[in-house]
């Protein structure tokens, strides 16, 4: 499986595991199956309905929008709902454990993964349906154009994700995300983040005056760390955040950057 090293803010790389092509179209293939069982459930349900509803031209014209709502809505924000809510997955990437994530290894923003969704497939395949629509109507330049189009988006995609370093297709390398492997990993929630209690007191306020990419880059080097058992990483790690929050405190480098999170964590809320 390739990897790439990742460098954070505190010079020190850390190394991700891209997925094979396969997974990923595996992801995909799990998440569209689950669209178009929803759109064919959601379908028959409609039919049923209209069948009941007595005709006329304005339960008709409510009907028809309703139909286009509860068709087209759930499949245009199923991607970004997800990704947003759990954390960077959609039920295929969680049964294939892969997940978005920035470049730098933390928690891709909001802002990132709705830079994909506007780069991504599904407007690709409206497209294509629009161009089907042109042709049946005869209007072959405007049909054949827009099916050009859509070839040359997924075969640009398909290019970019086999043969560029990090995986990255075209919304990932404009929204400057990754995909990456989590299935050794586990879940970087689980492992890093803890649960913290209102009695809890921090000892290192002065974690606050670091950025949200730093705390990224803490809890993807105290991850690697304690996966790899190297100690010489998060000693180098918790050195140099020593040094540029002028802490001074004997702790074990592991011990150092888990209060960091903590601190974090309950500072945040607060």
């Amino acid at each position: 499986m390739p990897t790439i090293k990742v460098p954070t803010n505190f010079n020190i790389e850390v190394e991700f595991e891209i997925p094979e092509f396969y997974k990923r179209f595996i992801a995909l293939l799990i998440d569209w199956i689950i669209l178009i069982f929803y759109t064919k459930i959601a379908s028959e349900i409609l039919n049923s309905a209209a069948i009941q509803t007595p005709y006329d031209s304005d339960s008709f014209q409510s009907l028809n929008w309703l139909a286009i709502a509860i068709l087209f809505g759930p499949v245009l924000i199923y991607f970004p709902f997800l990704e947003i809510t759990m954390n960077g997955q959609t039920i295929g990437k969680k049964v294939m454990n892969i997940q978005v994530v920035n470049e730098n290894g933390g928690k891709a923003s909001i802002s990132q993964l709705l830079i994909r969704w506007l780069v991504r497939e599904i407007w690709f395949i409206f497209l294509f349906q629009m161009g089907q629509y042109y042709s049946a109507t005869g209007n072959k330049l405007e049909s054949t154009f827009l099916i050009m189009v859509v070839l040359g988006y997924f075969i640009t995609d398909v290019i970019l994700v086999i043969s560029s370093k990090k995986g990255q297709r075209l919304g990932d390398l404009l929204a400057n995300t990754i995909i990456i492997d989590i299935r050794k990993r586990g879940n970087i929630e689980e492992t890093v983040f803890q649960e913290v209690s209102e009695s809890y007191v921090p000892v290192f306020p002065e974690i606050m005056k670091l950025s949200d990419r730093d705390i990224n880059a803490i809890k993807t080097i105290l991850e690697t760390s304690k996966k790899k058992n190297d100690y010489y990483m998060a000693e180098s790690a918790a050195e140099k955040i020593k040094a540029h929050l002028k802490i001074e405190r004997d702790m074990s480098p592991f011990d150092f950057l888990d209060t960091l999170l903590k601190d974090y964590n309950f500072l945040s809320t607060k």
